[in-house]
């Protein structure tokens, strides 16, 4: 059944201010269209250098969009006024590498030492796919991207490693194109696919059964197409096993100011 639809806001300020008050706590997909959204990595800043080298060398998955002074909550360079202790809807906690619990706020949590790191998301590419009349289907039901773990492995950087996380949409074979041709010219938002077809080719055993987000609305005839996920560094981290990390809660994201056609 379609989920109660969240309210919308066009502006990431508005999204950002409900976040922090506590007034949203959903998935950000369709939300502050032209806007790009960002996954969330929150490090101690002596695993800071290796995580950074670990973006690096995977430009797909983890294509950086800013990166914070050690212990400062701003992000000036992705928004005005950004806390990132409070303005994501909804965070992930890691302790020991393993989510331990799920918090609308981590100003409790927050140390002198910490890192952010936010990454690009497939979100942003979503306004465009709209505006050339592209349906993105979970956005009409009102749900979650669905998201799976793979068999592509991620280049390893330091403790960081491990497999790739791929969102999913589906389409028909002429939007299917039309929509891989569209993201390839947004490289901030994952680019072009890395996969269509065959979801066994590269690992997932059951299209219905995502590991994260909800299960994936398909039309008969549609052809799967799965993207470089930001989520992959929430697998890079269950590698690394710091005593503490914190990250978005899948399709959870970030929404800067920064416009998705910059």
């Amino acid at each position: 059944m379609p989920q109660q639809k969240a309210p919308v806001f066009d502006t990431a300020a508005d999204l950002r201010l409900a976040s922090r008050e506590g007034r949203f706590a959903a998935p950000t997909s369709g939300q502050s269209k032209g806007f790009q959204q960002g996954n969330v990595v929150i490090l101690p800043r002596d695993l800071a250098a290796d995580f950074l080298r670990f973006c690096v060398v995977n430009p797909k998955p983890a294509p950086i969009l800013g990166v914070s002074e050690p212990g400062d909550p701003a992000l000036p360079m992705l928004g005005e006024g950004i806390d990132i202790r409070s303005d994501v809807p909804r965070y992930r906690v890691f302790r020991n590498g393993e989510p331990a619990e799920g918090l609308t706020d981590i100003s409790e949590l927050w140390q002198d030492d910490f890192v952010t790191f936010v990454i690009g998301c497939s979100f942003s590419f979503e306004t465009a796919l709209l505006q050339a009349r592209i349906p993105v289907r979970h956005i009409e039901a009102s749900r979650n991207v669905p998201m799976y773990v793979t068999n592509i492995q991620t280049h390893s950087a330091g403790p960081f490693g491990g497999p790739m996380v791929v969102s999913m949409r589906g389409f028909s074979t002429r939007d299917a194109i039309r929509a891989m041709v569209i993201s390839a010219q947004m490289p901030q938002a994952h680019g072009a696919p890395v996969h269509f077809g065959d979801p066994a080719a590269i690992g997932i055993k059951d299209i219905n059964a995502p590991e994260f987000g909800d299960a994936p609305i398909l039309s008969p005839g549609d052809v799967p197409v799965f993207w470089a996920c930001g989520v992959t560094p929430q697998s890079a981290i269950r590698k690394a096993r710091p005593e503490l990390a914190i990250m978005h809660e899948p399709g959870h994201m970030l929404v800067t100011d920064l416009p998705t056609d910059a």
